[in-house]
């Protein structure tokens, strides 16, 4: 990326921004690098050959109305490690037509969630009518990596992190592609939706293994809703219809452009995977929201599912305050019976935690184990991740590990060992951020063990900033 602001003058413009998602852990970094041979205590385990990437929010400029964190201008993090102690460490951020367009006239111009900003005649000839931050997940599928999130085509990058461009499966997408795909390890195939404002709300994509986009419908769901996250099983895709909808209104007025209505009620969608939108079972139940799901998986004609649920989406999603104590998420499980059209749930444990993952190579069938983040502030002293919970569901039981007293930290992610056997052979790696010391590390527990702490550290050569979804990429030989 190139840009005629110095890292210093893109600083000192964030002086007076004073919304809580540019503090702190959120506060942004303002330039690019790329630093070999860092410092690691311990030892790295052999089988981590690859890159961790992850994505997250990182403005450019600072915002020109009131912030949400999900606007920020997409900013990767890569850790290469070549599997004999060697690490690498760049970042980049995701050089956007929008972002671009923005440096070209030395300010942001694009509104966000919290704040309507029509752009220019001239902005959107150069850079779109919303800019395509692609700040969500980074995934590799078929040789390609892709850049996400859930309002636009993906972006490709390259390995080493250089933005290509939008991608939109040679022609073959119609709209945006969720931030969360689900990948089908017996397939190859990458599964996955988009939703929008506008009919048709929703929409199922499936990719076979060499990127092609062989199947789209449309699910006619009558709203729009703002859909994070879904899951897929064998025989299914799964859908939760939740009242988290878009308010164009509330947005054009000086408002949010998400507002949680409950009365206007939740269900769940079941669509066979081999069927068209027309042939999903809905199945009305109370409403809940859910950002994150685990996993899900058929079992005697029934789909279980696992995810982390709040009673509500957080009012505060769509302002700078805190989110509610009552809204905190739970690690849940619900159990579903598209033919009798029945739903019965129950919570699995009493901790909160988001961001769960699990060993990916077990997505859509049946699993022993998952992780989500461990949580020390939840409420009004707003939200950190300190650690990670690593839960055995078929025991019953889980393991844990906190980083520090004054550590934070984001999604722990699954590498599987590559001469491992079962479902637990690998680690959870992380960046971990110490903020009384302003210093970030790359952390990587044992999952066979987790709550004997690191098995290695890695001291990276900059603080960076919480961010949202990110994956570990082996090296392929």
């Amino acid at each position: 990326m190139t840009t005629t602001e110095s890292s210093s003058e893109l600083a000192a413009a964030f002086t007076d921004v004073d919304t809580p998602y540019l503090l702190g852990q959120y506060e942004p970094v303002h330039d690019e690098r790329h630093d070999v041979a860092l410092e690691v205590t311990g030892e790295l385990p052999a089988g981590l050959r690859g890159a961790y990437l992850r994505n997250g929010s990182n403005p450019f400029f600072p915002p020109p109305g009131r912030y949400h964190v999900f606007d920020g201008d997409g900013m990767l993090h890569g850790i290469y490690l070549d599997g004999e102690g060697g690490v690498e460490y760049r970042n980049r951020w995701i050089d956007s037509r929008g972002l671009r367009y923005e440096q070209s006239v030395g300010h942001s111009v694009y509104g966000g969630l919290n704040e309507f900003s029509m752009p220019s005649a001239e902005a959107i000839e150069a850079g779109g009518m919303y800019k395509n931050t692609a700040n969500t997940n980074i995934i590799r599928h078929a040789g390609r990596h892709l850049a996400l999130m859930e309002g636009a085509h993906p972006t490709e990058v390259t390995p080493e992190l250089a933005t290509v461009g939008e991608y939109d499966f040679d022609g073959a997408l119609h709209g945006a592609m969720t931030a969360h795909p689900r990948w089908d390890a017996a397939t190859g195939e990458l599964l996955f939706f988009g939703y929008s404002p506008f009919p048709p709300y929703l929409r199922y994509h499936v990719a076979d293994r060499s990127g092609a986009l062989v199947r789209s419908t449309d699910i006619s769901i009558g709203r729009s809703v703002m859909m994070h996250d879904f899951v897929t099983t064998e025989s299914a895709a799964v859908f939760f219809d939740l009242p988290a909808l878009f308010d164009g209104e509330s947005l054009m007025n000086g408002g949010t452009a998400i507002r949680w209505q409950p009365e206007t009620g939740a269900r769940i969608g079941v669509m066979p995977r081999d069927g068209e939108g027309t042939d999903t079972v809905w199945i009305d139940v109370e409403p809940f929201y859910v950002f994150h799901f685990l996993n899900a998986h058929d079992e005697d004609g029934r789909i279980v599912v696992t995810g982390c649920r709040s009673e509500a989406m957080p009012t505060a999603f769509g302002d700078d305050s805190p989110p509610e104590d009552h809204v905190r998420p739970y690690l849940w499980r619900w159990e579903i019976d598209p033919v009798a059209g029945t739903v019965t749930d129950r919570q699995l444990d009493d901790r909160t935690g988001d961001f769960p993952r699990i060993n990916d190579s077990y997505n859509g069938v049946a699993h022993r184990y998952g992780a989500h983040a461990h949580t020390r502030h939840w409420g009004q002293e707003g939200v950190e991740f300190d650690g990670v919970i690593w839960f055995d569901l078929d025991k019953g039981t889980s393991s844990e590990h906190v980083y520090g007293p004054t550590s934070v930290c984001g999604e722990a992610v699954f590498a599987a060992d590559p001469d491992g056997s079962s479902e637990d052979d690998g680690w959870l790696i992380n960046i971990v951020t110490d903020l009384a010391e302003g210093t970030s590390s790359f952390v990587v527990l044992d999952a066979r063990d987790v709550s004997a702490g690191p098995v290695a550290e890695v001291r990276l050569p900059r603080r960076v900033p919480f961010g949202f979804h990110g994956n570990w990429l082996p090296t392929l030989d």
